[in-house]
């Protein structure tokens, strides 16, 4: 096949792959690094629901907070409970029930609820759904995961249009003319940001990819020739029941002075208690180290630190912060949310140059 017509089909898959799939991938990019900002604004607008009112009071029991919540979303009803991390921190519910899916705010002091919102209500939650599901659940996690994969095809096809044939355009590869009129400008910023800022995008989608669609774990677990550690089977109860702040404080003797992140309630008395802990070496901000114990007698049933986990596990103990930017702290957030609008600025550019072109 002859040069001129091996670049045109490069250019062709480049230009229609940007221009569907690529749109798509541009506008999750935008809310991802509208989120950045848009978090700690939410919380600052908003404190009276991230923000306990008497901070330095001691924390009331769980059980009570358990029941209440459990009485009034049904029997159906799975909840994760965040413990403050802070002295002057909120507890929050997650909840999902048939009737109602969202997140409540408690007074961790008095257990008292402060608000509560949906979980597609308030701008920051809406920015988040469509970021991360498109508002689709699982189907559009799904998409989105196919969506951020195709962008490896947008970066290698980028590459082969800008990579120089001579010499004498090496010497001009890096260049830009931003006095030539704006689709000039544009032009040279689409096709150097692509070249210079991609591998750094390709991170982001590809962290994305994999967040966004869980059996992406499974398989390079399975390809490790190892299976993906899955919740204990419950069996019936061998003692009394416990109250939720007793099987919690069973957890915690497993690691001694870790964090809790979350206590993940399940439906009924056949799912096990899940309490995540972040252990001093755990890369996730929220923890993945795991005790899972009976949600009646209290037991533990299986414990396992992160770096016991399966392959698709660990690494996902290390792609979450990597893809939120809590990796690297306040400059690794900076860079995520700058490259959030670069991959936007290439599918805006793209766009603008298809359409002089015609």
């Amino acid at each position: 096949m002859a040069l001129p017509t091996l670049r045109a089909g490069w250019l062709w898959l480049h230009r229609w792959t940007g221009l569907t799939l690529g749109l798509l991938l541009a506008l999750a990019a935008l809310l991802g690094a509208l989120l950045t900002v848009a978090r700690p604004l939410d919380q600052m607008a908003h404190a009276q629901l991230f923000r306990a009112p008497m901070p330095s009071a001691a924390p009331a029991a769980l059980e009570p907070l358990r029941q209440r919540v459990a009485a009034e979303f049904g029997p159906q009803a799975t909840l994760t409970l965040r413990p403050p991390r802070e002295a002057d921190e909120t507890l929050r519910v997650l909840v999902k029930s048939p009737a109602w899916e969202g997140t409540l705010y408690i007074d961790p002091a008095s257990s008292a609820e402060l608000g509560r919102r949906g979980e597609a209500e308030g701008f920051v939650n809406l920015v988040f759904e469509l970021h991360s599901a498109l508002l689709l659940g699982d189907t559009g996690k799904a998409v989105l995961a196919s969506v951020s994969l195709a962008y490896l095809a947008l970066l290698v096809t980028g590459l082969i249009l800008w990579w120089p044939r001579t010499r004498a355009q090496w010497r001009h590869a890096f260049g830009l003319k931003l006095d030539k009129g704006a689709t000039r400008a544009l032009f040279d910023l689409h096709r150097l940001g692509g070249t210079v800022l991609g591998l750094a995008i390709a991170v982001s989608a590809a962290t994305g990819a994999w967040m966004a669609w869980r059996p992406l774990a499974q398989w390079v677990s399975g390809l490790a020739g190892q299976a993906a550690v899955k919740p204990p089977k419950v069996g019936k109860p061998q003692g009394p029941r416990q109250t939720l702040d007793d099987i919690v404080a069973t957890a915690r003797a497993r690691w001694p002075g870790a964090m809790v992140g979350y206590v993940q309630l399940g439906a009924g008395d056949d799912k096990p208690v899940r309490v995540r802990f972040k252990v001093t070496d755990d890369p996730h901000p929220n923890g993945l180290s795991s005790v899972w114990l009976h949600p009646v007698d209290g037991r533990v049933l299986l414990q396992r630190r992160w770096s016991e986990l399966d392959t698709g596990g660990r690494a996902t103990a290390w792609i979450y912060p990597l893809h939120t930017g809590e990796l690297g702290g306040v400059p690794h957030i900076v860079a995520t949310g700058v490259s959030g609008l670069a991959l936007f600025g290439l599918g805006f550019s793209g766009v603008w140059l298809w359409w002089r072109r015609r």
